[in-house]
């Protein structure tokens, strides 16, 4: 259908550019992640399927939206309406679910993912359908397919032809594009074209100088008096810790307190659970050690052992 001849560097400039922390209910992300070192972690149709009801089962319980989706053999895009400002916390779920899923079906051990995600905040109506382009064109980037329709990982054929697939807000797509006839000539002129994207300190934006005002106004409250602790780490980004907490129970069928870290499982829940708490909810050692299973560790020692977890995750 449509053949674009695009460096293959253009993925990874653009995903280097992709790191927004800001999020509030109601705002439209581009999600993505990749295997760490740019393995195949979606190798097989088996992986992809499984990868795409994980998020499916996950945007469904965290009450968010899926526009649109691509899944390649060593990354994936998501287009995810955050309905409750939460986007963190319904991105560990499907990351850490896959990851599990990864590591008992290919064995291995360490990182599955590059990163926890990269996400770029973007404005409604011509961007978003700029954004469903991008996306929903990257198998022809990859020179996977020369017919976007012929590719059977991503979102084009869940729009205008009622085929029952993983998006749950297709409306929302289709009311951008008219008809089918305009989405399809829309593809074809974004071929070969790149994002407009643009850095702020609070991340990177797809959308114009009024929306990313608003949106940082709308996010950046530093300036207001009588700020909690709480409230300055979650505006910088970080996860409450006991939102994490609840997030890695679920994903790993266990409570906190009942980790056994006298085992190998044990220990590699303890290291992960702590690594988590050091960066995703930029807890300090001094508060970790008040949280099981790392009550009675003393301070030094759990330095140590943040450094190791963090060495053999890397290995």
């Amino acid at each position: 259908m449509f053949s674009p001849d695009l460096d293959n560097m253009t993925f990874f400039l653009y995903a280097a550019l992709m790191k927004a922390k800001i999020t509030y209910p109601g705002a439209y992300h581009h999600v993505m992640n990749r295997g760490v070192l740019g393995i195949d972690i979606f190798a097989d149709n088996n992986a992809k399927q499984y990868f795409l009801d994980t998020v499916v089962e996950k945007i469904r319980l965290k009450k968010a939206k899926l526009l649109c989706y691509c899944v390649m053999d060593n990354h994936y895009h998501l287009l995810i309406k955050d309905c409750t400002g939460n986007l963190s916390s319904l991105m560990r779920a499907i990351n850490g679910n896959y990851a599990i899923y990864y590591r008992k079906r290919f064995g291995g051990k360490g990182y599955v993912f590059q990163n926890r995600y990269k996400s770029i905040l973007v404005e409604k109506g011509l961007y978003l359908k700029m954004v469903t382009a991008y996306i929903l064109l990257n198998p022809l980037r990859a020179g996977k397919v020369k017919d976007v329709y012929k590719y059977l990982w991503s979102s084009v054929r869940e729009y205008y032809d009622d085929v029952s697939g993983y998006i749950n807000a297709q409306e929302e797509v289709e009311e951008l594009f008219e008809d089918k006839e305009s989405f399809d000539a829309f593809l074809k002129q974004w071929a070969l074209k790149e994002l407009p994207l643009k850095e702020t300190r609070m991340g990177t934006f797809l959308g114009s100088q009024e929306f990313i005002a608003q949106s940082v106004a709308l996010f950046d409250r530093r300036k207001k008096k009588g700020r909690s602790y709480r409230m300055r780490k979650e505006e910088d980004g970080f996860v409450p810790p006991e939102r994490l907490i609840k997030d890695f129970e679920e994903t790993h069928g266990i409570k906190i307190e009942e980790i056994d870290t006298s085992t190998r499982d044990g220990k590699r829940l303890r290291d992960e659970l702590l690594i988590g708490l050091r960066e995703e909810s930029g807890l300090t050692f001094k508060q970790i050690i008040k949280i099981e299973p790392f009550k009675g560790i003393k301070y030094s020692s759990l330095g140590q052992m943040y450094r190791r977890a963090k060495k053999k995750k890397m290995s």
